[in-house]
């Protein structure tokens, strides 16, 4: 009976020990998930400021250029006033809004952009262009194709 007790309790020891060690190594894993998590939280918490951060720069330069529209389109009138008001010639006046309109067309005519083209342009009016059936041929080969 005693030899049964003795090996009743090396059994428990034993089970106790290996709980304990299957219980530490199960909290390691919970511990490394935990600091997963809190890394993930703060790397969140971190994006989620950048990005407030740059809506806040592109709302504050908005605001700063629609300020400096406002204050061009100022200038702009006052400088228009000035000159009717001081300035009595209307050929003058019909030649600073002809310059204008040139100016305006010439900044369009800049900002434009030529579509690309699917050839060639010929260098020399006489030479055959890069689409032409006979293109590259050699005079020879022109009688053979033929």
């Amino acid at each position: 009976m005693t030899n049964l007790i003795l090996a009743a309790i090396a059994a428990l020891v034993v089970g106790i020990v290996i709980g304990v060690f299957v219980g530490r190594s199960g909290q390691g894993t919970t511990l490394r998930q935990r600091r997963a998590e809190q890394q993930i939280d703060e790397l969140r918490s971190e994006y989620t400021r950048y990005q407030a951060q740059v809506n806040e720069h592109f709302m504050e330069s908005a605001h700063l250029l629609r300020r400096f529209n406002d204050v061009y389109r100022d200038v702009n009138q006052h400088l228009a006033r000035g000159a009717n008001r001081l300035c009595n010639d209307e050929d003058w006046m019909e030649e600073l809004a002809q310059e204008t309109s040139k100016k305006r067309l010439e900044e369009v005519r800049e900002d434009a952009a030529e579509p690309p083209r699917d050839y060639a342009p010929k260098s020399d009016p006489k030479d055959t262009g890069t689409l032409a059936e006979d293109f590259g041929l050699k005079k020879g080969d022109k009688a053979q194709q033929a």
